[in-house]
């Protein structure tokens, strides 16, 4: 019997967990060295796009319907996948129901973006991409333990133009190690002549089981500290600012222009608490009241995806509490913030009703504005955001 519920719109995030070399900072669940097994793994993706929605061990079948809204190709490095392996995903999620106004974003490291693939990655439907630059200083991009160099990045940006992308983002990170304020200011100056739509920018985080993370405690590495990371922050503050760009969350800022919203609308959906699926080797998903991973070994996916079995290894089930929390964590991150009536109608509560002490409390300190429907961080709510946050957990 056809289900007359409204579908439900979807992120859909495709996972590429495959690298040329992995970079000396990186923690992803990417791995160098296995380009080989590509092939299997796209059927695998197709295969478990097909399957929407997950199947959840001792759940089973999660309801729909649903409507794809975004998808997004991230990793590791998509753009190892060539262009027909591209277009086969893309015409695996078609077999599913897609708005006709959905952002397919890939990211794309910049070596591998000749003239011919980016034409036929644009004509095999990806209309967004976003290009790990981090850097236009070669000795940083160097230390970082990139594979391109700035005059790579430089010309794949503008031959992506050539292509027809229109909707263009990069990343760039700051206070890496050696970095002073002033390299950071021009390589900004170099990011704003490309004249992006789009740019992410990512204060460098030392992870575990990294290289980074041994030659920081070794001494062989130094980083500047908490109080310099805020200098190269409010830098990039002031400068897209001047340049014409909305800081529209924390770390992301997007090209101001009355007729096209250059947002990234995918990650949009993780901000906003709202539902997406993962697909690939370590993929998560948030859908429903439940968020779930897969198998993160890439060979091992592909196996289970071949036999039919489930490629879920871990369920967690968000209770009401968590969910808040989350949705009030995540939508400070947004210039628009967290939307009182939104919030209401999703939990039958204000979060005035939920948090009222909590909120008095930090605006007290400057640090949020509850304004009407709307609640925000501060500018300096934004420098010490992770502290505003922790105070909503449960």
């Amino acid at each position: 019997m056809a289900s007359h519920e409204p579908p439900v719109d979807v992120g859909l995030y495709v996972h590429v967990a495959f690298c040329k070399t992995k970079c000396y900072y990186c923690d992803f669940n990417t791995y160098a060295g296995l380009g080989h097994l590509i092939p299997s793994y796209v059927e695998a993706l197709r295969s478990e796009i097909r399957r929407l929605p997950h199947s959840l061990p001792g759940l089973g079948p999660l309801p729909g319907p649903f409507r794809i809204g975004s998808i997004f190709f991230g990793g590791g490095t998509p753009s190892l996948l060539n262009p027909d392996q591209i277009a086969a995903v893309l015409d695996a999620a078609a077999s599913w129901p897609i708005s006709k106004a959905a952002e397919v974003t890939m990211e794309a490291n910049p070596d591998d973006l000749s003239r011919d693939y980016l034409r036929e990655i644009r004509a095999a439907g990806v209309n967004r991409l976003s290009v790990g630059v981090q850097s236009f200083d070669d000795s940083m991009l160097k230390r970082l333990g990139r594979r391109h160099d700035a005059s790579s990045a430089q010309n794949a940006l503008r031959d992506a133009r050539a292509a027809g992308f229109d909707n263009l983002s990069f990343d760039l990170m700051f206070a890496l190690p050696g970095q002073t304020v002033e390299q950071w200011q021009q390589t900004l100056d170099q990011a704003l002549e490309l004249d992006p739509d789009h740019l992410s920018l990512y204060n460098l985080q030392i992870e575990p089981d990294t290289p980074f993370e041994s030659w920081v405690a070794s001494g062989q590495l130094a980083v500047p500290d908490d109080d310099a990371a805020a200098d190269f922050y409010q830098a990039a503050i002031d400068r897209l600012q001047s340049g014409g760009y909305r800081h529209y969350e924390i770390s992301n800022w997007a090209r101001r222009q009355s007729d096209h919203d250059f947002r990234a609308q995918h990650n949009l959906r993780y901000w906003r608490n709202q539902p997406y699926f993962g697909v690939g080797a370590g993929a998560h998903s948030g859908y429903l009241d439940f968020r779930y991973a897969n198998e993160r070994r890439p060979l091992a996916y592909a196996s289970r995806t071949r036999h039919g079995e489930s490629t879920v290894e871990s369920v967690e089930r968000i209770e009401p509490a968590v969910a808040m929390a989350e949705t009030m964590m995540l939508g400070l991150r947004l210039d628009e913030g967290v939307l009182v009536e939104t919030f209401r109608l999703r939990f039958g509560q204000t979060p005035k009703e939920v948090y009222g002490e909590t909120l008095r409390e930090l605006e007290d300190a400057s640090l949020i504005v509850a304004d009407g429907n709307q609640i925000t961080l501060t500018p300096r709510g934004r420098f010490v955001g992770n502290e505003v946050f922790r105070r909503f957990l449960p």
